[in-house]
This record gives C-alpha cells, sequence and structure tokens, in this order.
C-alpha cells in the first residue's frame, strides 16, 4: 500500500460566542499546537450546539462540528488523526465528541485521542501550578474564588478534589467551586468567610471567559458570585480571563498532543 500519510490534528472545543475570548484562548491553544507540530494540518471543531447556532445567525460565521470537521479531513484526503479536545474533564462532552470521532474509524488509518485538561494526578499538579502562577501577586488577605461548569459526571468529584489540593500545595487562599454541581456558591461563601480575608478575585476555571464568567460569576443579577460575596461585605473583583490564556495550560495541552502521537506510532 503506496498510500501517502497525511496527518491532521483536530482541537475540539466547546466554544463561545464572545469574539475576543475566542481569540484570547481557542484561536491561541490551537496556533500554538499548529507550531508545535509542523508536520500536521490543524483543523477545529466545537460541541455546543447552541453556540454555533448563534456564531452562524449572528455574524454569518460558520465553524464546524466533530462531525463536519471529521467528514471535511476525509475529503482532504487525511490518513490519520489526533483528536485533542481543549474540555476540562473526561465528562459528558468529551464522551460524545470521542463517539461521534470514532464513528469514522473506517475512513481513516488511525484515530487518536489527546486527554482532556485534567486527566491524571500530574495534570492536576500542573493546572495547580498554572493558576498559582497567574495570581502569585495576590496575598494571603485576598481570597482567589475559582468558578468551574460543575457536570452530573461522576468525574464531578475531581472540583472537590482540585479545590483540597490547593490547600495542601500551601494555596490556603484558593477555592474551587462549580456554577451547576457541587461545590456550591453556597459552600465557597461559608468557606471564605471562616478564612475572612480582606478582599476576593474571582476568576473562570474555564477555558474561555463566556456566557457564565460574565455573567453568573461577575454579573449584577442576585445569584451571581460577585453580588453574593458583595453581600457579605467583601471588595470583590472578578477576572474575565479563561485558563486558555494561561502559558502552562496552553503547553499542558500540547504535552497532551504528544502523548496521543506517541500512542499511535
Amino acid at each position: 500500500m503506496n498510500q501517502t500519510t497525511k496527518k491532521a490534528i483536530l482541537a475540539v472545543s466547546f466554544g463561545t460566542s464572545y469574539e475576543t475570548a475566542r481569540k484570547a484562548t481557542i484561536e491561541k491553544i490551537e496556533k500554538e499546537i499548529a507550531e508545535a507540530f509542523p508536520d500536521y494540518r490543524v483543523y477545529r471543531a466545537w460541541t455546543s450546539k447552541m453556540i454555533l447556532a448563534i456564531l452562524k445567525k449572528r455574524d454569518n460565521l460558520y465553524i464546524p462540528n466533530v462531525v463536519e470537521a471529521m467528514e471535511q479531513m476525509k475529503a482532504d484526503g487525511i490518513t490519520d488523526v489526533v483528536v485533542q479536545p481543549t474540555h476540562i474533564l473526561d465528562g459528558i462532552e468529551n464522551n460524545i465528541m470521542k463517539e461521534e470521532a470514532l464513528s469514522f474509524q473506517d475512513s481513516f488509518h488511525s484515530i487518536a485521542f489527546g486527554t482532556p485538561l485534567i486527566s491524571s494526578q500530574e495534570d492536576a499538579h500542573a493546572v495547580i501550578g498554572a493558576v498559582a502562577e497567574e495570581f502569585k501577586e495576590h496575598l494571603d488577605d485576598t481570597a482567589l474564588v475559582l468558578m468551574g461548569h460543575g457536570t452530573t459526571h461522576q468525574v464531578n468529584s475531581i472540583y472537590a478534589r482540585i479545590d483540597t489540593m490547593f490547600k495542601e500545595q500551601g494555596h490556603s487562599n484558593i477555592f474551587l467551586g462549580t456554577v451547576e454541581a457541587e461545590p456550591t456558591i453556597h459552600d465557597l461563601v461559608r468557606e471564605v468567610c471562616s478564612y475572612s480575608p480582606k478582599k476576593v478575585v474571582l476568576a473562570p476555571f474555564m477555558i474561555v471567559a463566556g456566557d457564565h464568567a460574565h455573567n453568573d460569576m461577575a454579573g449584577d443579577e442576585p445569584d451571581s458570585w460577585a453580588y453574593q460575596f458583595r453581600q457579605q461585605n467583601y471588595e470583590v473583583q472578578p477576572v474575565l480571563k479563561g485558563l486558555g490564556e494561561y502559558p502552562g495550560i496552553r503547553s499542558l495541552f500540547i504535552d497532551h498532543v504528544k502523548q496521543a502521537i506517541s500512542s499511535q506510532a
């Protein structure tokens, strides 16, 4: 068989309707992947049907979903595919993505998957290090409260574990909760109040600072995290910066691509 090998990396993200956030996170991750693996063509797919529909209608911007991206790679004569998600955890979204990609198994010589951001103890340590580095100028009298997304999947327990790991690694002023699962904002308010900082900094523990960060975290509504902490008389500073903007996070995704490529060899 003399078929020429044509290799590609498919970067799969949830997506965002915020253009500046997209450029600062998803596009930066994709660009660094392309630079790290010049022998590979880099494709993009997003998994949020709602966001894809918004972009098409509002901006006339078309971004493929996983099935469409796989079809495109097949049409382009790609033979070997590495799929790298920018998802945080191996939850529902990631499992659906893998099923969709694997439905094309017969169309390619090989399909390998890079792991989501936090898939091992080493990953968790690297992420904690990247966050701590990003906020290193904050003193102990400032509480850093991170908003994760949360999931009904059993993998959600990782959030509580990482919250504990922050404390174990000497970051007693860093707290991690979720907007849609546990730990909840009520758990966080209780913990932060018992820590009694002078100030609370809020930041998303998500790849992109999108809707959740702008509204659920930094918004003015009574159920927003910023409002909840202001109710406790804290000075609150929201930081609208997704994890994808942290150099340490982007380099971890590149490590995951490398691992996937070596598993294909």
